[in-house]
Order: structure tokens, then sequence, then C-alpha cells
């Protein structure tokens, strides 16, 4: 859960009703895969970076390929998810309290000096404290809205669901967020973002057991479903608000003259509502429960981004290699060096046309991680060794001919991948593989 989700979730629901929701299922699905299939091999060989699987199975270069998509993936990702969130913090603060450059710094260096100390353990230690704040934030909204609107909780589940928003399948075939797509997009969204990205799997692997990691992911998804239906319905209540109360969108300054919404107004209904029209005690909440959602997930990502470098390419796990110190020095130089291109690219977000950046960004970073789907699923279900040499250029070029595929069907078949792309993308790397194949055999696959 992060910033992004905290503001773009509740928002969506204009556009979009509780369409999320089957992607969410397709989630728990996935999680299950994580939790019987890639937690046992983690553990089974022992892994401190997960790439290293890739090493053993096809060589340096695919092994490079994994953790290097994995860097770029999480690099433009975190980026775009902190410059959410210091940017709605930046509204909140007085005109000209402090620019945007300042109130970045010191966010960036708060994570930094959160991460310093304790890596992986701090993070875990505080993730359940945050956690509480964050979900707390969230029914303290609810609360207050349904109070506003002058309900009881009965009554407001009743309005949540009579008001039209509340539609959960979506069967428009050529839609992007059609239920079947959803439903198996979320399956392998999460097997690729969960079981194959360091940032997630560091804590599981931290566990003591296979066992403990196994109960760690189905808590998760659990938890996940839940809170993710509270931030839909959250987002039902505050349209029923607005149109009721405010004078609809319009009355809040989301549309232009002609009622059409810019791009990315709905990611600031809720930021909106809760700075402008419901008080003081509301925008603390919302501020508290921001960046509960934003800070670990930050955190997470920057001492991932730390252990992948400084083990996949920097090697420092490895025999020699200096003293115990010396390592130290070299991870906490690594750390402050991600830190910064963080805080830059931050930076670059901001003097640029923001909604376009996030969705070329994201675009991207759900592009990347098509390969590594597809290089991890070829190494379990298949016993064949790839010529190691070709690898980088088949994680490069999978996304370019996935997005002119779905470019084409979008423009003359009016059918769209939506976030299918994913799957089509991993099997054109799988496809790729089978055909770079080699003769030898894999003795110890499972």
């Amino acid at each position: 859960m992060t910033a992004v989700t905290f503001i773009s979730v509740p928002g969506n629901v204009l556009n979009q009703n509780f369409y999320y929701l089957p992607l969410v299922f397709g989630f728990m699905l996935g999680y299950i895969v994580v939790a019987k299939v890639l937690i046992p091999l983690y553990y089974k060989m022992n892994l401190t970076s997960i790439y290293t699987y890739l090493e053993e199975r096809f060589g340096i270069y695919s092994y490079r390929s994994g953790a290097g998509l994995f860097l770029i993936s999480r690099i433009l990702g975190t980026s775009v998810r902190l410059f959410v969130a210091i940017l709605v913090i930046e509204t909140f603060l007085p005109n000209n309290f402090a620019p945007f450059w300042l109130v970045a710094s010191i966010y960036i260096g708060s994570i930094f000096l959160y991460t310093y100390r304790g890596g992986v353990k701090t993070i875990i230690r505080t993730d359940l404290i945050q956690t509480i704040l964050m979900v707390s934030a969230l029914f303290l909204t609810l609360y207050f809205i349904t109070k506003e609107m002058g309900w009881n909780g009965k009554e407001m589940v009743g309005a949540i669901f009579n008001s039209g928003y509340s539609k959960v399948f979506d069967w428009e075939w050529g839609s992007a967020t059609n239920s079947i797509k959803q439903l198996f997009s979320g399956i392998f969204i999460t097997i690729a973002m969960t079981g194959l990205d360091q940032e997630m799997m560091q804590k599981s692997l931290t566990c003591k057991s296979i066992g403990e990691a196994q109960k760690n992911v189905y808590t998760t998804a659990s938890i996940i479903l839940v809170v993710n239906f509270l931030f839909l319905s959250l987002g039902a209540l505050l349209i029923l608000y607005t149109n009721s109360k405010l004078g609809g969108m319009e009355g809040i300054g989301l549309t232009n003259q002609f009622g059409q919404f810019s791009k990315g107004a709905t990611d600031k209904i809720f930021p909106t509502i809760a700075g402008t029209y419901m008080g003081l005690g509301v925008a603390l909440i919302f501020i508290v429960g921001l960046i509960s959602a934003s800070f670990p997930s930050a955190a997470g990502a920057l001492t991932a981004l730390t252990t992948s470098f400084s083990i996949d390419f920097l090697r420092i796990n490895r025999g020699g290699g200096g003293s115990d110190r010396g390592k130290i020095a070299i991870r906490k130089g690594v750390q402050a060096t991600f830190a910064a291109i963080l805080l830059l690219l931050i930076l670059t977000l901001r003097r640029v046309n923001s909604d376009t950046v996030i969705d070329l960004i994201y675009t991207l970073v759900s592009y990347s991680y098509g390969p590594l789907l597809g290089l991890f699923f070829f190494g379990l279900i298949t016993r064949w060794r790839v010529k190691d040499r070709w690898v980088p250029f088949v994680a490069l070029l999978s996304p370019i001919l996935c997005y002119i595929l779905n470019s084409l069907m979008e423009s003359y078949l009016n059918f769209g991948l939506g976030f299918t792309i994913i799957i089509v993308n991993a099997l054109l790397t799988f496809v790729a593989l089978y055909l770079l194949r080699e003769n030898k055999i894999y003795d110890n696959a499972n």
C-alpha cells in the first residue's frame, strides 16, 4: 500500500466504479502461487537476493538482466510514488512556506536516515505501527463523512451499494477493466511484482522458516483485500458527499469551464476534500495516513535497491571482498547514492507535466516486469538451458514488441490489452527463450 494507492484507488471509483476489485481477487490467487512455489524455492537455495536463482539456472547475463529489470522498475516506481506523496504534502503547507525542492529533500533525507541504521529490521519493526496509522486514517475518514451525511453504519453501506458506483464486474470485452482480464492480470502482477520483486520478498526471506514466510504472505493477502475494499468504499462516499454537500466536482474545482476533468483530476478528489472542506482534524488524519502509506513503501524500496545492487552487481557477499566494516561502508554509500537518484528524479518530475510523466513511468514499470516473469517461469517449468548472452536482448526487445502489438490492437481492433500486457510480455519472453534454448539440461531443476 503506497501513497498512490491511498489517493488513486478512491478517486478512480468516479470513472471505474469498483472494477478494481476483480484485480484484487487475482492478487489473492497470485499470493498462493508465491507462497506455494516461489518461497520454498528461495528458502531451499538460501537466497539473499532472489535474482541469484537466475545465475544458477541460466548464467551471469540472465542474472544481471533480472536484477537490472528490478532496479529500473523500482527506481521509477518509487520516484513516482514519492513524487505524488510529496506533491500532496506541499499543497497542505501554507503558501510559500517552503520550496518543493526543500520539502522533497527533507522527506528523502528522513527516509534515508530511517533505513540507515537498521535496514530491513528497522522497517519490519515499524511497519505494524504505520499500517495501523494508515488504516486508522481510512476508518476515521469514513466515520467523519458518514457523520457529515447524517447516516448510521447501515445507511452508509446502503448508500454505497445503491449509488451506482459500486459495480464490481465489467463484462465489456474490449474494455481495459474487463473482469476476466483483471482477474488473470492480478494473478500474474502479484507473481511478478511480489514474488519476483526483491523489495517485496526481502521481508518474507527474513522469517525463521518457510511456514512463517508463507503465513506472512497469506496475512498480507487478506489485509490487502479488506483494505482495498474499504478504499473503494471511501471513494464512493467521497463522491456522494461531494455531490450532496459541495456541488459536485465542479463545486470543488476539479473540472474546467466545459465540465471536463483534467488529466489526473480523480487523484485530487480525496486530498481536496480532506484538506479544504472537512476541517483541520480530517486534514491531519489524511496527512498521517498518506505518510504512513508512503514512508514504509519508500524505505523498503531503498533498502531493496541497496541490497540488490550491492549483491547482484558489486558482489559484496562473495568471498574476499574486504572486511565486514568495508562492506557496510559500501552498502551505506550505495544507499546514499540511490537516495540522491530518487531525489533527482522527483525534482525532474516537478519540472514537467507530471500527469503525462506518471502515466509514462507506470507504463514503463509494468512493461519491465514482463521479461522477469518470463525468465522465472521458463526456469521453473522447463529444464532447458539457454544461450545466456542473448538474454539481455530478449529483456529489451520483448517489451518493445509488446508495446507495438498493443498499439496495433488498439488502433485496428479497438481492443486494449489493459493489465494483461504483463502476461503477453512474459509469453513473448518465454517464446524467445525457447528459441534460444540449448541441448543442455539443467540437472538440479525441481
